[in-house]
Formats: structure tokens, C-alpha cells, sequence
């Protein structure tokens, strides 16, 4: 049986790991504990003696100010247990983030990153640099931004079952659940955004965005603009999201593709499988600024679900096909987040084969699940649109 992708990758880390051992011989990798006062070393602390290679568990409880610029070259950290809890307390690392990610390989699981907040009003739970970052069933709160990058197109970033939401209430700054500058790959798959404020929930200008089996709804109490902001065009494929924008948006669209013109040699828009979803008047699901795109620029809309009154895309050339509108009460409990098709409807089986003849295969293989994950989809025998099959 062939090895998935991300049996593939972790197998791949696990060798790089070894090799970073053996190769800093005498030196061996070691697992090295962080606590909060009172518990241990401070993270900070336990950081500055790290080595390439090593691993740094986190106790449980809250880091007050234990702010940090990661510099290994490859590092995991791991929170123990119950997720432990970095509240930035006014402190800050370089006047960009709780921690900031120099360059390497990094990996981060099981953290929570509460209250950025620095001087230029644009700080970060996490401020990710260059090199690979992987981040994994972490939670961002209450940050000026949860993640933000800087703009290396060698850069990647993979975020898989984390959780963003509350950005603060300041209408002078914008501040972005998660904001992607121009790296070169991005990943998010089985995650929450909720609570946006006047910004977006997710911004990407990277060269490829691969969005994912997440589920955006910003609630009752969100004011985001756009839910998902992918200003510098790129490769972006959206597949298998459910993306809620509230009644008290400030911005109609629900995606926008391509607002700031093309920065890559190439770019295409895949959306497959997606259950859209307006609190507003008059929405506009996914607006594509093909005037600032290259000519022919790739749009693909397959089987994608539009719930409340607006229209899914308006004089954009692309292919479009296996989209349907819908009703809230065509969904088992659109407020108890269950956002499947009831039994009963008229569209389930109305879907196309989300294989594209002129494109990828635009298949979903996960469906989200509360409060943040994925579990694996049995391809059915006839596709219904939106982000759910069961």
C-alpha cells in the first residue's frame, strides 16, 4: 500500500530529526522541559539551551511574558497535556511577537498564544520568517494577528487542527486572524476562525495556498470583512470549507481572488466542495478582480454550495459547474454548525465528478469535525455539492 502524504512527510521528519542527531555527534538530541514559575526553567530559558534536533516539552499552565526568537535550525516543541497557555502580558520579542521563528524547521503543537500586542499595532502570536514551520493543534487568541510571515518565496507554512479568533476590538489597525505574506507554499486543514474584527479571517499572498476541510464562521459576535483574502492571486485551491460570513460583515465578499493584481509567474483558482454561507444582504460568494489577473488566469468552481442572497461569482470567464444555492433549512442545524445536507434533499447527488479534465483532481478527501480536525471521506457514489457527503 503506497504511504500517504503525510505518512510520507512524517516519516521524512523523523529521518531528518536522526540525521541532525548523528550529525551533531558528540552532541545527542534530548528532551528538554520548559515550565511556568514556580515549575522549572522558563521557556525562554530552556530555548537558549536547545540544540538543533531537540525537543522542549511545555508544562501545563500560563507563561506570562515568556516571549522568545526561536533560532535552531530544527526544533520541536510540545505542550504536555492540558495545552499550555502564553499570554503576552505587554511583552514582546523584537516588537514582532510572542515568539518569533528565526529560519529552520520547526514544528510547534499543543501551544495557545494569547494578547499580542506591540508598538506598530501588527504583532503576532507567532511571527514565522523563513524556512519550514508546522504548526499543529495549536490555539491564537485575542493576538493582533494569530500568525503573520514575512515575504520569503522559499518560505512554507502547514497548519493542521488549530484554532483562531477574537482579534481585538481597534478600528484603527486591521488585524487579520491569520495573515500569509508572499512565501512560497501555505497550508491550513482541520481549523476554526471565528470573532474577526474589520479585517479578514484568513489573507494569503502566497505563491500556493492549499485551504482545506476548515470551517470559518465568524458568529454572532464577528465583524470580518472578507472571510478569505488571497490579494496576489497564486495557486489557490479551496476544497471542502465551510465559510459563514456574519450579518455584521463590512464587505460583501465572501473570497476574493486576485484584489492587488498577480505577484507569481503563474495562478489559478480551484474551489470544490465548499459550503458558502452569508448572514448579509446581497453577498458576493467569491469575486474574482479578473481586470488585474492575467489574461486566462484558471477559475474552477465545482460543486460548491450558496446560502442567502447574493450570487456566487458576477462576470468572471471560468468553469462553473455542480454549484447550486440553497436554503439554511436545506442543512441539518446550520446554528448548531451541522452544515450537512438533511436526508432528504433535493441536491444530494447533484454533483459533477470533481476530477477536472483540464486541471487537478479537486476531490475531497477529509471533512471537518468539531471542534477542530479532519476525519477521512469514503468517496460516495454520486457527489452532492458543498463540504459534507454524510
Amino acid at each position: 500500500m503506497p504511504l500517504s502524504s503525510t505518512g510520507a512527510t512524517a516519516i521524512h521528519r523523523t529521518w531528518t530529526a536522526l540525521w541532525l542527531c548523528l550529525s551533531a555527534w558528540p552532541a545527542l538530541c534530548a528532551t528538554l522541559v520548559a515550565g511556568p514559575p514556580d515549575q522549572g526553567p522558563s521557556f525562554a530559558q530552556t530555548l537558549q539551551k536547545a540544540r538543533d534536533g531537540d525537543t522542549i516539552e511545555v508544562l501545563p499552565g500560563t507563561y506570562h511574558g515568556d516571549v522568545a526568537v526561536i533560532r535552531q535550525r530544527q526544533l520541536t516543541i510540545r505542550g504536555r497535556g492540558q495545552r499550555p497557555v502564553f499570554l503576552a502580558a505587554g511583552r514582546h520579542a523584537e516588537g514582532k511577537a510572542i515568539w518569533v521563528i528565526r529560519d529552520g524547521d520547526i514544528t510547534i503543537e499543543n501551544i495557545e498564544f494569547r494578547g499580542a500586542r506591540v508598538p506598530d499595532r501588527n504583532g503576532a502570536g507567532l511571527r514565522f520568517e523563513k524556512g519550514r514551520l508546522t504548526v499543529r493543534g495549536c490555539a491564537f487568541f485575542d493576538n493582533e494577528n494569530g500568525i503573520l510571515t514575512a515575504n520569503f518565496d522559499d518560505a512554507e507554512l502547514r497548519i493542521e487542527d488549530s484554532a483562531f479568533a477574537q482579534a481585538p476590538r481597534n478600528r484603527e489597525a486591521l488585524h487579520h486572524l491569520l495573515y500569509v505574506g508572499r512565501i512560497g507554499k501555505f497550508s491550513i486543514t482541520g481549523s476554526r476562525f471565528h470573532d474577526g474584527y474589520f479585517a479578514h479571517l484568513i489573507k494569503s499572498r502566497a505563491r500556493e495556498s492549499f485551504i482545506a476541510y476548515n470551517l470559518l464562521v465568524d458568529g454572532a459576535g464577528g465583524h470580518a470583512a472578507y472571510e478569505i483574502d488571497l490579494p496576489n492571486g497564486g495557486t489557490a485551491t479551496l476544497i471542502g470549507n465551510v465559510i459563514r460570513q456574519g450579518s455584521n460583515t463590512r464587505n460583501a465578499v465572501v473570497v476574493s481572488y486576485g484584489a492587488e493584481g498577480n505577484a507569481w509567474p503563474s495562478g489559478a483558482l480551484y474551489l470544490a466542495h465548499n459550503t458558502l454561507i452569508s448572514d448579509a444582504m446581497g453577498a458576493w460568494f467569491l469575486r474574482v478582480w479578473s481586470d488585474k489577473l492575467p489574461a486566462g488566469t484558471p477559475i474552477h468552481a465545482v460543486n460548491n454550495l450558496s446560502i442567502g442572497a447574493g450570487v456566487l461569482s458576477m462576470g468572471a470567464p471560468g468553469h462553473y459547474v455542480g454549484n447550486f444555492p440553497a436554503l439554511a433549512a436545506m442543512l441539518v442545524d446550520i446554528e448548531g454548525l451541522d452544515f450537512a445536507l438533511t436526508p432528504g434533499s433535493l441536491l444530494r447527488g447533484r454533483g459533477v465528478d470533481p476530477r477536472l479534465a483540464d486541471g487537478p483532481d479537486l476531490t475531497p478527501r477529509a471533512e471537518f469535525t468539531l471542534p477542530v480536525g479532519t476525519r477521512p471521506l469514503v468517496p460516495p457514489a454520486q457527489w452532492s455539492p458543498g463540504a459534507f457527503q454524510r
